[in-house]
C-alpha cells in the first residue's frame, strides 16, 4: 500500500469517509496541538497570499468601524462578491497581510480567519471537500491529516 499523502484530495476525502468519526474527534485536539507546535503560520502565510476568507456581516461591520470606514466604502475599497454570492477580498494576497506576514486587523479578522484551518473542529471531517482543499497548502492541515492516518490506519 503506498503512503498516505495529504495533499492528494482522493486520498485525504478517502482517509475521512472511513474514519471512525468518535476517535478522530478525539484524537483532533491533540494533533491540532501538535501541528502549531511544529508550524509557524508567519513563516507561511499561505491561507493569507493565495486565497481569501468569507466576510460576514458581523465581520464587514466590525472591521470597517476599526478602519474608520463606512461599511459601503469598506466592501467597495476590499470586497468583491464570489461565485457563492460570499464577500471575498478583492485581491490576493489579503490587503490585510504586511510584510511581516502578520494581519495587520488580527484582534478584529473575519471569523473564517480566526478558525482557520478548522483542524480543531468537527468541520475537519464533516467538509472533506475544504479540508482537501485546504491540505493542498497548509502545513498545518497536511500535518494532522497525516498524523491522523497513521493513528487510524
Amino acid at each position: 500500500m503506498s503512503a498516505f499523502d495529504p495533499t492528494q484530495p482522493r486520498q485525504v476525502k478517502r482517509l475521512l469517509a472511513q474514519a471512525a468519526k468518535a476517535r478522530a474527534y478525539r484524537l483532533l485536539p491533540e494533533l491540532h496541538a501538535d501541528a502549531f507546535a511544529q508550524v509557524d503560520c508567519l513563516a507561511c502565510a499561505r491561507c493569507c497570499k493565495g486565497y481569501s476568507p468569507r466576510f460576514k456581516t458581523p465581520d464587514i461591520v466590525r472591521i470597517a468601524k476599526v478602519l474608520g470606514l463606512k461599511q459601503g466604502t469598506f466592501i467597495e475599497q476590499y470586497l468583491r462578491l464570489d461565485e457563492d454570492n460570499d464577500y471575498v477580498t478583492r485581491s490576493q494576497p489579503c490587503p490585510f497581510l504586511g510584510p511581516d506576514n502578520a494581519c495587520t486587523i488580527y484582534d478584529d479578522r473575519p471569523s473564517d480567519c480566526a478558525r482557520f484551518p478548522y483542524t480543531d473542529e468537527d468541520v475537519m471531517l464533516k467538509r472533506p471537500a475544504l479540508t482537501a482543499k485546504n491540505a493542498e497548502f497548509c502545513p498545518a492541515v497536511q500535518h494532522v491529516l497525516t498524523a491522523l492516518a497513521q493513528k487510524l490506519g
